[in-house]
């Protein structure tokens, strides 16, 4: 007993001096030799509750619990109780984050994070198994298969939602206007996200699609403008960016898409404690399409770097911003490795718009408010009304007999009725595009 004794002490006591060593060393480099301030004292007596508690985990657990985990827990604990973001990657968690950022990586395509205990959507990534699947912005999600994720950390909760290529999963979500859960069951599939897409969606108006902002998103716009102007044959007269559900990213690929159409001035900046995370950003000066007007499309799944260019082209008057209130998400998360090969996602500053507004938890207000709808056809089933044509016996139309040039004109007349259809479709399909459309052809008019 007093052998068994000897050893538990010893224990704790190897503990306590880990915990002592790790934490002198940060003190040491933060004072750079300096007599620790009160504000950096050890706080002996919570190690030592800790030790305890380990020791009593490791005697009185009623299944055995290796050290590596319990010590791995405690970390996780403590990065997710200082905010939903700042976390701790075993290794391969950290691949498959820089895996997320290069554009590929396996799973289901949605962007989430954690909201009393359920995993909130952020937002769907366009053509990937979660957004086919109908998931959207704010859904919380309640169970994975049978599993509750009520108690799950974030981490657990994603690596649950990764897996084989094929291989299905079953998502209870509860959505906002309907009362009872509804079940998804999604198959998992290989992500490549295409950050960028474009089109011209009439004659000098372009649009261009941010769906994620990865490392070569800046690239992939500046190739998508030059195909646009190639397509138009001429400068552009208007663009439309579209930001909407697009769930952030890498920051230096927002300041570069917020450069491509700014001549000067500031981009973003971000505040911390520490020396190095206290940056500016400034426009270099050029302007990919040489100030034609803007709109910018944002909506509540647009967050982080979406809200980084949307705040910049705003503060700047260099665009308009439409749609719904942006996410909110304010802060900048710096991935910090380890020696032993995992790492750690630490929320180190908050990052401003140009004007100083900071949107951590408040989002961005867009200019002009888009309610969400959605405008569909009504239904043309058959009509019960009796018209002239029904009655037996009618007359016939005098014009019913056309001539061969009566009907090449209205051949002609059909190609034009088959425009305004496309125009029409996009009015039914996408309001919101529809409408910023609308209103750059508006500013181009009156800029004339």
């Amino acid at each position: 007993m007093l052998k068994k004794k000897a050893i538990f002490i010893l224990s704790l006591g190897v503990m306590l001096g880990v915990f002592i060593g790790v934490c002198g060393t940060v003190f040491a480099d933060k004072g750079n030799g300096t007599v620790p301030t009160e504000a950096d004292a050890l706080p002996y007596e919570d190690l030592r509750t800790f030790t305890e508690i380990f020791g009593r985990i490791k005697r009185d657990y009623v299944e055995p619990v290796s050290d590596k985990k319990l010590l791995e827990d405690a970390i996780r604990g403590m990065l997710s109780g200082l905010d939903p973001h700042s976390a701790y990657l075993v290794a391969e968690e950290y691949q498959e984050l820089k895996e997320g950022t290069t554009g590929q990586f396996g799973g289901l395509g949605i962007e989430v994070t954690m909201e009393n205990g359920f995993i909130k959507v952020v937002s769907p990534i366009d053509d990937t198994p979660a957004q086919k699947a109908g998931i959207k912005t704010g859904d919380l999600i309640i169970k994975l298969d049978d599993k509750p994720v009520k108690g799950m950390s974030l981490t657990d909760a994603v690596k649950l939602m990764r897996g084989e290529p094929n291989s299905k999963i079953v998502l209870t979500i509860v959505r906002e206007g309907l009362e009872a859960p509804l079940k998804l069951t999604l198959a998992r599939d290989i992500i490549k996200v295409k950050s960028v897409k474009s089109r011209l969606l009439e004659k000098g108006y372009g649009y261009v699609r941010i769906s994620s902002f990865q490392s070569a998103t800046g690239e992939g716009l500046r190739e998508s403008l030059a195909n646009l102007k190639k397509e138009n044959g001429a400068p552009l007269r208007g663009l439309v960016l579209d930001l909407r559900n697009n769930p952030g990213g890498v920051l230096n690929a927002a300041v570069e898409v917020s450069d491509a159409f700014l001549k000067s001035g500031l981009i973003v900046y971000t505040e911390g404690r520490i020396e190095n995370s206290e940056m500016r950003f400034n426009a270099s000066a050029d302007d990919l399409i040489d100030e034609a007007p803007m709109v910018v499309l944002i909506n509540g799944g647009s967050a982080s770097a979406s809200e980084i260019v949307a705040g910049a082209l705003q503060d700047q008057k260099r665009a308009v911003i439409m749609g719904e209130k942006s996410f909110g998400k304010g802060s900048v998360q710096t991935i910090l490795p380890t020696s032993n090969g995992a790492a750690v996602k630490l929320t180190t500053a908050r990052y401003f718009t140009p004007s100083g507004r900071s949107i951590q938890a408040e989002g961005i207000e867009p200019d002009i408010a888009l309610a969400r709808v959605k405008l569909e056809n009504l239904d043309k089933g058959e009509s019960l009304a009796i018209k002239e044509a029904d009655l037996s016996g009618h007359l016939q139309n005098a014009n019913a007999v056309a001539s061969k040039a009566k009907k090449e004109a209205a051949t002609d007349k059909e190609n034009d009725k088959d425009k305004e259809k496309d125009k029409e479709k996009l009015d039914i399909e996408d309001y919101s595009l529809h409408e910023a459309l609308n209103l750059l052809k508006g500013i181009s008019i009156i800029k004339k």
